[in-house]
């Protein structure tokens, strides 16, 4: 497989919905190239007597202009995006967009939108947060109980370590889950669709009401094992790092793994990721390329003296399966789930053959997202990781 690339989709124009859930969520899977047939195809299989509004992951391969232009034809609701590195609904796909819209009866959604990730403003936030505030429908006050919020980014604005700091210390109570905007893997523009547009370098939070149950996730399948490293020579604005152990960093990080630095690509480094401890936690710091000077760059943020750890794999398709039975136990329905799954998962899930076992078992949440560059949970910015949120009726 091509590294800079995905697995080809066919790319005719295909739409799988409506699929309703019993409140009456919608959620639609589109393929076609034709950004005019996308739009009214997916305005179709979403259409309801009153939306709260739609949240949608599309394809880089549309032109942003054109594809807006349809999409705010057909869409009175809100309607909140972004382009990613594959779509996720009831398969795996590349080339099309994938959505859910939210019953009006059932949600409601806000969007504070932070139109410059490098202008990043606290104060203004907190004043946007304070008139949201007065516009809750189900509540007076940001209740943890009956709201969550879902972050989208640009995945290569390399800001999403502050954008989810600071939107967790402004909303402490609240339980946050989002991902990092893609674009196939050609790491050259991705975009964020807010207020009728696509831009780049903006973020957008949507803080969703509901009276239904939830329950936000963060999965992962990596342990540490007793391979150790550590950051000697990095930009960390850049998330750059030159030197590992004092070697120059791809060099290094080949050696380690016991491959050619010739074969450094992003399926090595799906399967080979290099882990942290934070608390009593391990969270993956995945790699994103190898730069020219044998240098590598980073997901995530990092640093010079991070002691790094090479991770194993627990097995893709064998973990989530065990995860999702312990969530499927605590609800006695699931109408939805709504999520972010990195890139470099999907990598490895598609060399391992493992697509339609993962796809089943995404299948029994009625999953709906996209393919990230990185995944936000709870104010931290990690990698390789499966994030999302089940909405439903819990057991007793």
């Amino acid at each position: 497989m091509n590294p800079t690339s995905l697995p080809n989709a066919p790319m005719h124009p295909r739409a799988d919905g409506p699929v309703a859930m019993a409140p009456g969520i919608r959620r639609a899977q589109v393929l076609g190239d034709n950004e005019a047939h996308a739009a009214a195809s997916l305005a179709a299989a979403l259409a309801m007597p009153d939306s709260a509004g739609t949240m949608f992951f599309c394809s880089p391969d549309y032109d942003p202009e054109w594809l807006a232009t349809e999409l705010n034809q057909r869409f009175d609701e809100p309607l909140i995006g972004c382009t990613s590195a594959g779509e996720i609904g009831e398969r795996y796909q590349t080339g099309g967009i994938t959505a859910i819209a939210f019953p009006a009866e059932s949600f409601h959604l806000h969007t504070l939108l932070i139109d410059d990730v490098d202008q990043l403003n606290p104060a203004a936030i907190r004043q946007r947060l304070d008139a949201i505030r007065t516009q809750l429908r189900f509540g007076t006050d940001f209740d943890p109980e009956r709201m969550f919020g879902y972050l989208l980014i640009d995945g290569l604005s390399m800001k999403e370590e502050m954008v989810a700091a600071t939107l967790h210390a402004a909303l402490p109570q609240l339980r946050i889950l989002g991902g990092s905007a893609g674009d196939a893997l050609r790491f050259k523009e991705t975009r964020v669709f807010a207020d009728g547009g696509f831009r780049a370098g903006r973020a957008v939070l949507v803080l969703i009401e509901t009276r239904l149950d939830f329950e936000l996730f963060k999965f992962q399948h990596f342990e540490p094992t007793e391979v150790d490293m550590v950051v000697t020579g990095c930009v960390p604005n850049r998330r750059f790092v030159s030197e590992i152990d004092g070697e120059p960093a791809a060099r290094r990080f080949a050696e380690i793994i016991g491959v050619d630095p010739g074969a450094l690509d992003p399926q090595t480094f799906s399967n080979h990721p290099l882990m942290l401890e934070i608390g009593n936690e391990w969270n993956v710091r995945a790699i994103e390329k190898v730069t020219e000077d044998d240098g590598l760059t980073f997901y995530c943020a990092i640093d010079y003296g991070l002691p790094l750890t090479l991770g194993r794999s627990t097995g893709l398709a064998r973990t989530l399966a065990h995860q999702i039975a312990a969530l499927q136990a605590r609800f006695t329905r699931i109408d939805a789930t709504l999520g972010c799954d990195c890139i470099l998962r999907r990598l490895e899930m598609t060399q391992r053959n493992d697509t339609e076992a993962v796809e089943a078992l995404l299948g029994q949440l009625h999953f709906v997202g996209f393919n990230t560059y990185g995944e936000q949970f709870n104010g931290v910015h990690v990698n390789q990781t499966l994030v999302g949120v089940v909405l439903g009726e819990k057991a007793p």
